[in-house]
Formats: structure tokens, C-alpha cells, sequence
């Protein structure tokens, strides 16, 4: 089975192909079954080279390395594995005991029908199902088909949800783990932690997992009050340390990375790491580290840190105005993309760039900082990993011999955007193209978006023409990916960066190409971005294929 052409979706028996971009594709199935039996089918006979599969309501997302597997032979093995029957074995059950008293639980029951007893057993006695993650670490999506619970979501969602909190929307129940802002329909409140960093592994609710929920009221079961773990900054103030350094002073968040959390999907957690891949790996390239040595990432304002030892150091990324004050108080100026010699109690000061929004300081050795969930990555959306770095904070640095040399200088792979410029992203239409009008596809693609002041490294909020949908229906949750261009309500799109959730609820037109995703991390607010569509997405017309 091939694709017709990359630009177009491939139908197949219970099967659509949805283009992404080149080492990604989205199968879109009948129905929740559909997509749990071919998860597992994937699961039970693993295919090499697939890097990740990412199950959500009705779709799967599988992210694969088109240099060992080619697309061709991946959809042979999607063909292969449709229609088989779940290996249903003996899984695993959790028992969530429930407080029933949420705050929507009587108009619950009356959008069923029933009363709020009744509502009580039907949930108690259902059997369900975790059918995948996303939305925040440790928010499982619950199924139990049959069970007669099916809601929409409140038409107002909530500005925060609590903790523990159990719900309803649409055929699925679920628990939130932490405090956010939510729409699903509250009928009771669990003490369990969904989401501990204490627990290996850390999420409680995992696919294929099954799941039982008890009334505390009626139940002989006693619930043990487990708090969620939160993550402590793992780089504390110290006045023990040899090598390393004291930051003075930081105008915005410091946030220590790497290159992210690989293969946590199953846990609900994204990738995130490093905005600008090629300029982390740089600095660190530069100063003699491995490519995903922990470094800092420092936000468009001014920072300044004081060396505490001797030490290398290398700034990468958005270009700054960089100084050296020696404890004699002699001045030195200093260029990015070059290794710079520190002695104890340099003083380094970084103003703000005039173009790009992030730079990166490496220092020769790495920064020692402890991993949360096999990552140093600071995840501002999850919420995981070390906390911002602020004045008075001092970080360790390797001062183990590190034998790989240092380079004397290279250069970015890119020219830094300016907020005056206008930025051309390439994209691949797809998958949901096909949900907006033909005219909004023209005004996304014609049109100047505006980097707005809401952005974040969860994603970048752009302003322009909005974008009508032709597809007004809800879409159910769907795994998105860095660099995807998701569209809410208001068409206006966000384009998601390294921090973005792992499954969305709004359609996607487009995503960026990979090599572009590292520029894409670096558009200042202000900016104007154009978007140059590699593929002509063919909207509803798509081309049969035999599967055989």
C-alpha cells in the first residue's frame, strides 16, 4: 500500500491516512475500538523504526524515522495489523475510590435522565478502560462502552479544576492531576495522586490499564491520602560548590534543558526540551559536550552570573551584547559561537538581543542538575522538571576532565529574525486541512500572522484574518506535534513549540517542517510569519488504495 501522492489522504477498509509531515502520519479509524485494536496490534508486534505511536479517541499518531523505514513499508504494516482482534489479557486494575459530590453531579443526572443515585451506579459499577493520555501528565482518558454516561462538556469551562477531581465529557470519565482549567462535568473528587514523581512510573493511569471506580460512602475501602508529588528545583542555592556558577541577575525565566523526555507518551508527557534544537546542540559542540548535555536556555532579557571555579563557556542563539569582568575589574568583550576561558569570579553579563528570543549558555563539563523523569528538561506547561533559575542561584558544572576539544567558532544555521522581519515558515498542510473553508486556506497561506505578546514555549499565538471553518463539529482529542498549527474557535492559529500538550482538541491545518522548527522557536513577538506550503493538500478528495 503507497500514497498516491504526499499531499493527499489514503483511504483504506476502516482506515485514513492524514498527512503530517515526512517521518509522521496520523490514522484516523472508525471509532475507539478500531484504534485500540490496531494500538495493540502495534504493541503485541512492534514494527522497527517506528519511534513513537500516540493513541487518542479515534486516531494514532506514529512518528517514525523515514532514514530506516519508509513510508511505504509502514503503511504495509498498518494494513497488515488492521482488524485484529485486542489481545485482551489479564491486565492490571486500579480501584479509584470517589467521593461523589461534585458540583455538577445533579445536572449530570439530569442531562441522563436519572437520579444522582443512579449516576453513582452506573459509574461504580462500569469497567473501564484507559484508552490513551494526554491533555497533562498523568490525565488518562477513561472508556467504558455500555455504561450509559455519555455527557457534553460544559459549555463554559472552568478557569481551575482541583485536583483530583473526577469527570465527565463526552464517552469518556477521567481524573485530573493536577489543578487546571477544565470543561468536563465534576461528580466526585478522588485522594488518589494520579501524577507522582515519588512512583515508578510516575503516572498512575497507563493504556490497556483497566479501572474501577469505588463510593467511598458505601465502600469498605479506605482511601490513603497520597498528595502529588511536585518537582523540587533540583538547582538550589549552595555554598558548597567548586565549579559551576552564581547567577546576579535574570530579567526573565533561566530554565534549565536538554533535548526532552523521548518515548514518555504512554505517561501523557510530551516531549519539550530546547526551543532551538541545532543552537543547543551548538554550544554545546562548541565548549567539547555531547549534544545533549544540560545547558541553559535564557529568555530575551538581560542575565548576569558570576563563575565559581575556572571554567569554558559558549553563548549560542540569539546574539547579545556579552562582557567578562574580571575580579581586577578589567572589561573584556566577548563574541557568541566562540569558547571563552572563565576564571573564579568573572563576572559575565548578557544584555537583551535585537534579534531572535533565545540564547543558550553551555558550560564546558555540563550543568549538574537532577533528572525528573530521565530529563533535566523544564516542562512550563506539565509543570515538570527543575523551577526557573533567579538571582542567587547557584548550579554546579562538571569538573570531571572532559577529553572531546573545544571549537574555536561556528556559526548558527539560521539568521536570527528580527520583530521588524517577516519570517517564511515552510508547513505540510494536513491533517485537518480539509475542516476550513477553500478561502481560509487561501488567507492562511497569503496572509502576514503577527507574533503576539501571549506567545510562550508552548506556542507561539499568532494574529491575522481569522480562519472560518468549514467543519464546525467538535473534534475529538488527537496527538499534535511540535511545530502544528492548531486553529481554536477564535481562527486565530497557535502554533505549537517545544512545551505544547500532547493531544488537542482543535483542528490542525498544518504543521511546520522539521527543519524549520528551530527557527520557528526563535520569532520574536512582533514578527510577522508566511507560511509556504510544500504539499497540496486535496481537502475531501482522497484516493482509494488496495491494502493488500
Amino acid at each position: 500500500m503507497t500514497l498516491a501522492a504526499s499531499s493527499s489522504a489514503v483511504t483504506v477498509p476502516s482506515l485514513r491516512v492524514l498527512p503530517l509531515r515526512p517521518g509522521a502520519l496520523l490514522l484516523e479509524l472508525v471509532g475507539l475500538d478500531e484504534t485500540l485494536s490496531l494500538y495493540d496490534a502495534f504493541q503485541q508486534s512492534p514494527v522497527p523504526g517506528v519511534l513513537e505511536i500516540v493513541p487518542a479517541a479515534r486516531t494514532l499518531m506514529i512518528a517514525f524515522d523515514p532514514l530506516s523505514l519508509d513510508q511505504a513499508e509502514l503503511l504495509q504494516a498498518v494494513a497488515a495489523r488492521l482488524g485484529k482482534k485486542r489481545s485482551i489479557g489479564v491486565a492490571e486494575t486500579v480501584d479509584i475510590p470517589v467521593h461523589y459530590d461534585g458540583e455538577d453531579i445533579a445536572d449530570v443526572a439530569e442531562l441522563l435522565g436519572c437520579s444522582a443515585s443512579e449516576l453513582i451506579r452506573r459509574h461504580t459499577e462500569a469497567e473501564y478502560t484507559v484508552a490513551f493520555t494526554g491533555f497533562a501528565p498523568g490525565f488518562a482518558y477513561l472508556s467504558a462502552p455500555g455504561a450509559e454516561l455519555a455527557v457534553p462538556r460544559r459549555k463554559s469551562p472552568r478557569t481551575v479544576v482541583p485536583a483530583g477531581s473526577v469527570g465527565l465529557a463526552g464517552e469518556f470519565s477521567g481524573v485530573y492531576p493536577k489543578a487546571s482549567p477544565g470543561g468536563w462535568q465534576l461528580i466526585g473528587r478522588t485522594p488518589l495522586a494520579m501524577f507522582d514523581l515519588a512512583r515508578d512510573p510516575a503516572t498512575l493511569l497507563r493504556p490497556g490499564l483497566r479501572v474501577r471506580f469505588h463510593d467511598i460512602a458505601r465502600s469498605s475501602m479506605h482511601a490513603v491520602e497520597t498528595p502529588a508529588v511536585v518537582a523540587e528545583p533540583v538547582a538550589r542555592v549552595s555554598s558548597d560548590i567548586r565549579n559551576g556558577i552564581e547567577i546576579l541577575s535574570s530579567g526573565l525565566p533561566v530554565l534549565v534543558q536538554d533535548l526532552g523526555r523521548a518515548h514518555m507518551a504512554a505517561q501523557g508527557v510530551s516531549l519539550s526540551g530546547a526551543l532551538d534544537h541545532g543552537n543547543f546542540k551548538l554550544a554545546n559542540r562548541i565548549v567539547g559536550n555531547r549534544p545533549g548535555t544540560p545547558a541553559l536556555e535564557i529568555a530575551p532579557a538581560g542575565f548576569s552570573f558570576k563563575a565559581v571555579g575556572r571554567g569554558v563557556m559558549a553563548f549560542t542563539g540569539a546574539p547579545a551584547a556579552t562582557s567578562v569582568t574580571s575580579a581586577n575589574g578589567a572589561v573584556a568583550y566577548v563574541d557568541f559561537n566562540t569558547p571563552v576561558a572563565l576564571d573564579d569570579g568573572d563576572v559575565v553579563a548578557l544584555q537583551s538581543p535585537l534579534s531572535g528570543t533565545r540564547s543558550y549558555l553551555a558550560m564546558r563539563g555540563g550543568f549538574v542538575v537532577e533528572p525528573v523523569l530521565g530529563s533535566v528538561a523544564t516542562d512550563t506547561l506539565a509543570q515538570i522538571g527543575p523551577l526557573a533559575l533567579d538571582a542567587g542561584t547557584q548550579v554546579a558544572v562538571n569538573s570531571q576532565n572532559v577529553k572531546t576539544p573545544v571549537l574555536p567558532g561556528e556559526q548558527s544555521a539560521f539568521a536570527m529574525p528580527k520583530a521588524d522581519e517577516i519570517v517564511t515558515l515552510d508547513i505540510y498542510l494536513g491533517p485537518r486541512t480539509d475542516w476550513f473553508t477553500n478561502e481560509a486556506v487561501e488567507s492562511f497561506l497569503s496572509q502576514s500572522w503577527q507574533v503576539t505578546p501571549q506567545s510562550s514555549r508552548v506556542g507561539i499565538r499568532l494574529s491575522g484574518e481569522p480562519l472560518e471553518r468549514l467543519n464546525r463539529n467538535e473534534l475529538p482529542s488527537e496527538a499534535t506535534l511540535r511545530g502544528a498549527l492548531q486553529v481554536p474557535a477564535s481562527g486565530q492559529p497557535v502554533l505549537f513549540l517545544s512545551d505544547h500538550p500532547l493531544t488537542g482538541g482543535y483542528p490542525v491545518i498544518a504543521n511546520v517542517a522539521a527543519h524549520h522548527l528551530d527557527l520557528a522557536g526563535q520569532i520574536p513577538v512582533g514578527a510577522h510569519i508566511r507560511f509556504n506550503a510544500l504539499n497540496a493538500f486535496t481537502h475531501i478528495d482522497f484516493v482509494a488504495s488496495d491494502p493488500r
